[in-house]
């Protein structure tokens, strides 16, 4: 598995505008460390003890993205350091995040995750209660974190029109919202959608981040 080689064949496909989480979960920090040597910067952890032992013995300039469900009594743990939190897909966890990151007078970027899979088993807000959120407004209140934009799972299926269907949702609930309520937001400027599976598809339908580990990688060693 030349983790370098695979790192730069996806670097090749993506254009301008686009940037690279590479999905580092479950991997070992010796894998991190090659793609690192190789330029990469950003890497994707969903479990905060694994991310916290990481990121004691990686590089400082890393920046961590947190991909999966994050509860609400971890958030303390990872508040410090990271650099995007991918996932929130609730008003009560966004309040939480904003909490944790006063204690280290940081403001945190965040995404919204949308549902817009066919799977049940999928998290995030339904496209109706998020629209009913930002309208509600009392995000706005909170200081210690930025709404940078939205993040979405496709359903995993082989039918590539259904995935590019619910990719293309995505990106217009971000026009929609970016009109709506961020319009003098130019930090609101994040899709994210694509897997190692489908982000051509994603590509094609305006993502601006892809949140590729195996791809890299190689399978997962659970």
């Amino acid at each position: 598995m030349d983790i370098q080689t695979n790192l730069r064949n996806v670097l090749a496909e993506l254009p301008d505008g686009v940037r690279l989480v590479a999905v580092s979960k479950f991997h070992p920090a010796e894998a991190i460390r090659e793609a690192y040597e190789a330029g990469q910067r950003i890497f994707g952890e969903s479990k905060e003890q694994e991310l916290a032992e990481k990121q004691k013995t990686l590089p400082n300039d890393i920046e961590w993205h947190f991909i999966g469900h994050l509860q609400t009594n971890k958030v303390k743990y990872i508040a410090p350091y990271i650099a995007l939190i991918q996932a929130v897909d609730s008003y009560k966890l966004l309040a939480e995040i904003d909490k944790q990151a006063a204690k280290y007078n940081r403001v945190i970027p965040c995404l919204l995750e949308i549902h817009i899979a066919r799977e049940e088993s999928k998290y995030g807000f339904t496209p109706q209660a998020c629209r009913e959120m930002l309208e509600a407004g009392e995000w706005k209140k909170l200081d210690h974190v930025r709404i940078a934009g939205v993040m979405g799972m496709a359903t995993n299926t082989d039918d590539e029109e259904q995935i590019a269907h619910e990719f293309h949702t995505l990106k217009d609930l971000f026009d929609e919202w970016k009109q709506a309520f961020f319009a003098e937001e130019p930090t609101f400027k994040e899709v994210s959608m694509g897997m190692s599976h489908d982000y051509e598809i994603a590509l094609r339908n305006g993502t601006t981040l892809v949140r590729v580990g195996t791809k890299i990688f190689g399978e997962r060693v659970y």
